[in-house]
C-alpha cells in the first residue's frame, strides 16, 4: 500500500508506481518537459506517477562536478511542476536542516543511500509530516533496513518508502540482489526498485561516474517480477548533455515502450 501522497492518481488501477524525472532540476524548462511527457505518458497508462528532481547535489566525485542551479530556485521549479501538472514531486535531502526547507515545496522527501544510517537526518525527515522514502546503502543489507524505517516509523511518521538501489561489487560496479525486495516488503512498507542506480559504475579514474543504462529495461523487468511496489528512473531528453549522472539516465523516448512491456509482466504475476 502506498502512502498517501497528495495528487497521485491512477491508485485504483493495480499498476506498479514510477518515481521518474531527471537526476538534476537544470532548468525550468527541461523540468516541465520531461514532467508533461512522463504524466501523459502515465496517465494514459494509469501508473500513478512522481515526479522526481534533485535540488542540489551534495554526492559528487569531484569538486568541479554540477551541483545544481541554486537551492530556491529548483525547489520552486518542484513546485511549479507539482502545480502545474498536478502531481506530487520528490527530492533528496542531505541534512537534518534541509528536510524543513525541502518540506515547504515536495510530498516526497529521499533519503541518499550513503546517509541511510544517519539518525538525525531520518529523525528531521519523519518530523516534517512528509512522506519519506529511504535509499538502502549499497554497504547494507535488506535486513538491517529495518532499523532506518523504524527510525522514522519510532518518530511518528508511519509514510514510509524502501529503495533498493544494488550493492557494492568491487570497487566500480554493483549488483541486486533480488531477494531483498521480499525481505524489504515483509517489514511492512512498499519497496521500490532504483532502476538508474543500481546500474551506475561508480569510482571511475576520470572521476565522472559511469553506467549501463542500457539495461534498464532489463532490472526493471526482474524487479517487477518479483513484486516490487514501484520503479524509480531517472530519464532526460538527451542524456549526453545532461548536466548530472547522464551515463545512468534512460532516454525519454525509450520510457512509454518499456512501461508498456512492464504493465504485461505486472498482470502476469498479478493473475497467477
Amino acid at each position: 500500500m502506498l502512502p498517501q501522497l497528495p495528487k497521485l492518481k491512477h491508485l485504483d488501477s493495480g499498476n506498479f508506481f514510477l518515481i521518474a524525472g531527471p537526476c538534476a532540476i537544470e532548468s525550468k524548462e527541461m523540468a516541465f518537459e520531461i514532467a508533461e511527457k512522463v504524466s501523459a505518458i502515465c496517465n494514459r497508462l494509469e501508473i500513478p506517477y512522481v515526479f522526481k528532481g534533485s535540488y542540489r547535489k551534495a554526492n559528487r566525485s569531484r569538486l568541479d562536478s554540477f551541483t545544481g542551479i541554486g537551492d530556491e530556485k529548483a525547489l520552486e521549479i518542484l513546485a511549479g511542476v507539482g502545480e502545474h501538472f498536478d502531481l506530487p514531486v520528490t527530492t533528496d535531502i542531505h541534512t537534518d536542516e534541509e528536510a524543513a526547507l525541502a518540506a515547504n515545496y515536495v510530498d516526497l522527501l529521499q533519503i541518499p543511500a550513503f546517509l541511510c544510517r544517519q539518525t538525525k537526518l531520518l529523525v528531521a525527515a519523519a518530523n516534517t509530516g512528509k512522506a519519506v522514502s529511504i535509499k538502502k546503502g549499497q554497504f547494507m543489507s535488506p535486513q538491517s533496513m529495518q532499523f532506518a524505517r523504524d527510525k522514522v516509523v519510532e518518530s511518528g511518521n508511519d509514510r514510509v518508502m524502501l529503495i533498493e538501489r544494488g550493492n557494492t561489487f568491487g570497487y566500480q560496479d554493483l549488483v541486486i540482489d533480488y531477494r531483498g525486495i521480499p525481505v524489504m516488503k515483509s517489514f511492512g512498507s512498499p519497496v521500490i526498485l532504483d532502476c538508474t542506480h543500481s546500474l551506475q559504475q561508480p569510482n571511475q579514474p576520470s572521476g565522472v561516474t559511469g553506467g549501463k543504462p542500457g539495461l534498464i529495461a532489463t532490472v526493471a523487468k526482474a524487479g517487477i517480477a518479483v513484486g516490487a511496489d514501484g520503479l524509480f528512473i531517472e530519464t532526460h531528453p538527451n542524456p549526453a548533455v545532461a548536466k548530472s549522472d547522464g551515463a545512468n539516465m534512460l532516454p525519454l523516448d525509450k520510457l512509454e515502450p518499456m512501461l508498456e512491456r512492464l504493465i504485461r509482466i505486472r498482470k502476469a504475476i498479478v493473475a497467477d
